[in-house]
């Protein structure tokens, strides 16, 4: 039976012989440049060009809050650019996270790795920068996720 299974470790890092979809959260405006981005930056600097890219061609393309970028970075590793963060925090939004695009998004990525057999990995998306509640981000990864069948791991910092 498909669950969530919490890790200490780098979700940049899954460990697991399958192929592997990391997914986070990234903003509707095109920034990137803190949080869990400058880690897969770091390790795969074409996830974040795959973004900008993306961001700069929005009128021809659908960049919008719910909509999620597939970038292969690896033979057997995937990125998931999702889509579900409207702004960046500021004081006039302290909390941009969006959860109707998580959920939109998050179906995207059910679909995307049941059909390629894709192992899930990630932080916990929407909870950093974005200002979510993991209570309710995790009900959205039950309802879309795991209920279709999938395993997801959720890798948390040693800290």
């Amino acid at each position: 039976m498909a669950d969530i299974t919490y890790k200490v470790g780098d979700a940049t890092n899954p460990q697991t012989q399958a192929n592997k979809l990391i997914v986070h959260c990234c903003n509707d405006i095109g920034v990137w440049g803190k949080g869990f981005v400058l880690a897969i930056s770091e390790k795969w600097p074409q996830a974040e060009k795959a973004y900008r890219k993306w961001f700069r061609n929005r009128v021809n393309n659908d960049f919008a809050l719910g909509e999620v970028q597939f970038i292969q970075v690896a033979k057997d590793i995937w990125i998931a650019n999702l889509i579900g963060q409207n702004g960046i925090r500021s004081k006039t939004n302290p909390s941009p996270i969006n959860y109707f695009a998580i959920e939109r998004g998050l179906i995207k990525v059910s679909d995307f790795a049941t059909y390629n057999n894709y192992s899930i990995h990630m932080p916990r998306i929407g909870c950093g920068l974005a200002g979510g509640k993991w209570e309710i981000i995790s009900l959205i990864i039950n309802k879309t996720l795991v209920k279709s069948g999938l395993d997801v791991t959720i890798y948390d910092l040693q800290s």
